[in-house]
Parts: structure tokens; sequence; C-alpha cells
């Protein structure tokens, strides 16, 4: 139960962050989140938990609310800037594992206490970075385009969590079988696997779900800022 007191608490703190990126920096703000939350979620999605019994893995939060950012964007500022953002997050991904690739290959002091760690961490990283670039490239553009596609249908605001909700339902399937197919094959028993992906692809729903009225507040901020359709 630990785990499911704290996981409230974290998820509370992550979207709350969220929300304070918009509030203060705008449009801008939103950018920067793709790009931290990008590298942030390779790199807690590392890390495996169990919760009420079965295996779950971190970085789901983050995973969210770059669903979260990329709609957000669809909805104030049109499908165009929503894109713009998604290759953000590919360039921020490439150059994190480049760069991080780059400094393992220095020899550390004998001294070092670093470097063990830096290697477990991002060791792992080329094939999470492919997982992740191959699922997000998919899942986010499937993403906007459905946003934009169920906002035909549901147009007004306060349908906003049937835009949001519909279009991450299908996306985030997406995602979660892309990334645990490439990141996970292999690694873990099959039923482990299969674990990981259904948790995975729950929780997140789940998150989405829970994270819907942060995105209602945060359509609120801002309102000097242009919107388009």
């Amino acid at each position: 139960m630990y785990n499911l007191g704290w996981g409230v608490l974290f998820v509370i703190v992550n979207f709350a962050f969220f929300l304070i990126c918009y509030r203060w920096f705008g449009k801008k703000g939103l950018y920067a989140w793709i790009g931290v939350a990008t590298v942030i979620a390779n790199i807690q999605v590392v890390k495996t938990i169990e919760m009420f019994g079965i295996v779950m893995t971190l970085g789901n939060t983050m995973y969210v609310s770059l669903y979260m950012t990329s709609d957000l964007l669809n909805e104030k500022y049109g499908r165009g800037e929503a894109k713009k953002a998604v290759w953000f997050g590919f360039f921020t991904l490439i150059m994190t594992t480049i760069l991080m690739q780059m400094a393992l290959v220095f020899t550390p002091q004998p001294e070092d206490l670093a470097h063990s760690s830096l290697e477990r961490i991002f060791g792992w990283m080329p094939r999470l970075a492919l997982g992740s670039l191959t699922a997000y490239f998919v899942s986010q553009f499937l993403d906007v385009r459905l946003f934009s596609w169920i906002r035909k249908f549901y147009p007004s605001r306060g349908q906003l969590w049937i835009r949001n909700n519909g279009s991450t339902l299908i996306s985030s399937f997406v995602d979660t079988l892309i990334f645990c197919t490439i990141a996970f094959a292999g690694q873990y028993s099959l039923q482990i696997w299969t674990e990981i992906l259904l948790t995975t692809y729950v929780v997140k729903f789940v998150l989405t779900a829970a994270g819907t009225p942060f995105l209602y507040i945060a359509r609120n901020f801002h309102q000097e800022e242009r919107e388009e359709a």
C-alpha cells in the first residue's frame, strides 16, 4: 500500500508542475515540458515497481503528461503547434541519447563514483530510445490526428474530456505495444512482459482520466494568447 499512497502523491506533484510550467511560461513552457518530460520518462521507465501484486514501470505519469501537452497545444494553438512539439520531443531524446553515449566513452578516474551508475542507467538507453522514438513517433502523431478528428464531432469546450480521453485511449495503446515490444522483449519472461504491457496501458489510461481536470485548468491559463481552430 506504500507504493499506492506514494504514487498518488507522485501523480499530483507531476501534474502540478505541468500546470506551473504552463502558468509561468505559457506556450514556451509547454515546449520546455515536452523536452524535459521526454528525457525523464525514459530514465524512470528503467525502474519497475510492484503495485496490487503486479509489475509495472515508472515513467507512465510523464508519458501521459506528454499526451496532455500535445492535446493542450492542439486545443489552444492548433494542430500545427502540436506537431511541432512532437518533433521537438524527438530532437530532445535523440540529443540526450547521443550526448550520454559519448559521455560514457570517457575513461573514469579511479575514485569516480558516478560512472557505474550512469552506465547502468544510460547504457541501456539506446534500446529504450529506439523503442521510445518509434512508439512516440507513431502514437503522438496518431494522437494529434485523432484529437483533431474527434473535435469535428465534439467541438464544444465542455467536450474536451471526450477529445482528450478518446484520442489517448487508442494512441496510448499503440505507444505501449510498440515500446514494450522493442524495449523489453527478451529482457523479461513472457509473463512479466505481458504484465508490463497490460498494466502500463491501464495505468496510462487511468492517469489520463486523472489528468483531465488539470487539462481543463491549464486551458484557462493565458487567455490573452490567441487560440486557433
